[in-house]
Parts: structure tokens; C-alpha cells; sequence
């Protein structure tokens, strides 16, 4: 997604309590920065942070680490946040910047993540660029790697051919397909579980239908 330089981002963020400017140095101990040992989730390719605000509003009781690569996008999410929590204090949202190719010099598997959401992530169409997706098979194998047996990624999509290859990706790389729909609004997926984003309010006010799926870590073949 593009987004046009935010001169403001940059030191806002640098204000900002719930930025992390170094998240390198919090690997493995990201329940310091929230100080509790909630679970914690992660969404990756985190946008303009309505996913996230929506979702930590809903659960205090849960921390969520939104990571995105660009600084502009999450200087918008910060303002976006804030503003959904209005007089509230944002203490179970971390941002951050960082690439997901490198997501394992950030996290590790004693940060328990405990959930992975993947929402509407650019769907890089042309053949050479697949590899870019966050849900191709060597994104997920370090998914994988931050997972436990039996817990899960959520991801959704507008895009068809995304989602097919999306779910082959997911087979391939020892995850089960737990739900599926390819209309999510007409489903029976609670709202409260995968609240409406910008972007899928705007695909979906076009008539495109939102695919979404559940696929959980299975134990790696020996």
C-alpha cells in the first residue's frame, strides 16, 4: 500500500509511549515493555492500526504487537489509536517498525505469541514478487517458529487469487485449515473476532466479497 510521506510520523512516534523504537533489544522479553504476563498477539503488515485498536479495546486483558515496515503508515496508526482510545491509555499495543523477512530478530519463541493476524496484505500478483507476500511458505516458516502446536494465524483478503494460493501455502507449510469462508460478512464469524478494517469496509462497499480462514500450527513431520 503507498502512502505519502508524513513529515510529522517520524517525531511523533519518537513520543510516543507505545512506539518501540529498538524492538531488537525487547527479543524474548516483550512482557517487560508490558509489564504483566498477558497474552500476547501479533499482527503483521499492521497498516493504519484499526485492526489492532479495535482488537486491544476489546481485550485490555490482551497485549498486541502491531509491526509494520513503514514508518509513515504506523505514524498514521499511532493518530488512528489514540484517537480510538481517547482518554484511555494505550498500555496493551506495542508498534513497531521492522521487516518481516528479519520478524525472528524481534521475536522469539519465549515471547509465547499466542495469535497471528494478517490483514489484507498487498497481494504482489506478478510471479517474481509472490516471495514478497506475507503468507508465502518462507514467511510462514518463521510464523512457525513463534507458534506453538495448535495455535493459530487469522488471515483475510480480498483477493482471490491471494487466498487460494494463501491456503496451499498454509498445507505446505504444516498448518490445517480450521475455518474458511469466501464471504465473511455472510458468515457466522463473530464480528468481535475479526472487527472491519479501513480497507474492508471500502472493498466490501464495492461488493467485493472478504475471504477469511483459520489455520493452525500442526506438528512438523520428523
Amino acid at each position: 500500500m503507498r502512502i505519502r510521506k508524513k513529515k510529522w510520523a517520524e517525531p511523533e512516534l519518537s513520543k510516543c509511549d507505545f512506539y518501540v523504537a529498538e524492538p531488537q533489544e525487547l527479543r524474548g522479553k516483550w512482557k517487560d515493555f508490558f509489564h504483566n504476563d498477558n497474552p500476547i498477539m501479533l499482527e503483521v503488515g499492521c497498516g493504519k492500526g484499526s485492526f489492532v485498536g479495535q482488537m486491544a479495546l476489546k481485550n485490555p486483558d490482551i497485549n498486541f504487537i502491531a509491526v509494520d515496515i513503514k514508518l509513515d503508515m504506523l505514524g498514521v496508526g499511532r493518530r488512528n489509536i489514540v484517537a480510538m482510545f481517547g482518554d484511555k491509555k494505550v498500555e496493551n499495543i506495542a508498534l513497531t517498525r521492522y521487516n518481516v523477512e528479519q520478524l525472528g530478530e524481534i521475536l522469539s519463541a519465549e515471547d509465547k505469541i499466542q495469535r497471528i493476524y494478517i490483514n489484507f496484505c498487498n497481494p504482489w500478483p506478478r510471479e517474481k514478487h509472490k516471495k514478497r507476500r506475507l503468507t508465502h511458505p518462507r514467511k510462514l516458516r518463521l510464523y512457525r517458529e513463534l507458534l506453538e502446536d495448535g495455535l493459530e494465524i487469522h488471515f483475510k483478503t480480498d483477493d482471490d487469487e491471494l487466498f487460494e494460493e494463501s491456503l496451499e501455502y498454509f498445507r505446505e507449510e504444516g498448518f490445517e485449515i480450521k475455518k474458511i469462508t469466501y464471504d465473511l460478512h455472510q458468515s457466522d464469524v463473530d464480528p468481535e473476532d475479526s472487527p472491519v478494517t479501513e480497507h474492508e469496509k471500502m472493498f466490501s462497499d464495492e461488493g467485493i466479497k472478504i475471504k477469511y480462514c483459520i489455520a493452525e500450527k500442526t506438528e512438523a513431520e520428523i
